[in-house]
């Protein structure tokens, strides 16, 4: 994923792609999604991590709430990571992901995660570019050790939304009384760093890639939804899982 320039990629549906049927599309599929994560959990051979990064605004709640909550909720687990503890700081900065890796059977969503060591972190100076470079092979190493050790299927998006379109959702957290409890006067600063962001975001595609991101234009919901159920449909369906059979003493 060599040389991403974000503002070169749309953050909109394609012309030709109908917002009603590709709702009506997305409703099948997360019925299908219900039946195959049942699959995923009683055979319990294989876990998938679904990592959900963008900047503020980006819809990530509303996937969650939207994708995943037509399934079981047994089998599915939300993570988001906020600012590390005491004792997080006191360890290496995966320590506190790998804990929340999941388990064979489950799928786990990384609201916001390890990317944030490379992200946040390096935007507001507080790493330098070496230790960003060597916290990214370490997280292309662990990457590869949930892949290779726990038949972990890893999901990565990046939620790709316009400037003009987070400043009209953040707008809309102070003057809509159904989203002011998600107004953060934090979020209009981070804002100011959008091309800090971008830069640093490119950065991380070209450098951890091993397990490939995708970009999903994000600034219509219903074709964002679409994309990510559909990613999630297709790498179920591969895995070719069977139900168990009766135990045997």
């Amino acid at each position: 994923m060599a040389n991403i320039k974000l503002k070169e990629i749309s953050t909109r549906a394609p012309k030709d792609w109908d917002k009603e049927e590709t709702k009506e599309k997305t409703a099948g599929i997360l019925a299908k999604l219900d039946e195959l994560q049942n699959l995923l959990y009683a055979e319990s051979k294989h876990s998938v991590l679904v990592i959900l990064q963008g900047m503020d605004a980006s819809g990530k709640d509303g996937l969650v709430r939207k994708v995943f909550t037509s399934m079981n909720p047994q089998g599915v687990n939300v993570h988001s990571f906020k600012v590390p503890t005491a004792e997080e700081l006191s360890h290496d900065f995966l320590w506190r992901i790998h804990a929340a890796a999941p388990p064979k059977g489950m799928i786990q969503l990384f609201n916001r995660s390890h990317y944030e060591d490379v992200l946040v972190t390096r935007v507001h100076k507080m790493i330098d570019d070496k230790t960003a470079k060597k916290r990214m092979k370490a997280i292309n190493d662990f990457e590869q050790l949930l892949v290779e050790h726990n038949n972990t299927h890893i999901l990565k998006f990046y939620l790709h939304i316009s400037p003009e379109e987070q400043e009209q959702r953040l707008q809309e957290r102070i003057h809509n009384p159904s989203k002011q409890w998600k107004y953060n006067e934090k979020d209009f600063e981070e804002a100011k760093l959008w091309d800090e962001y971008m830069t640093a975001y490119e950065d991380c595609f070209e450098h951890c890639n091993d397990v490939p991101w995708t970009i999903v234009p994000a600034d219509q919901n219903w074709y964002k939804e679409h994309i990510i159920a559909h990613a999630l449909l297709k790498t179920l369906e591969k895995l070719n899982m069977q139900f168990p059979g009766l135990k045997k003493e």
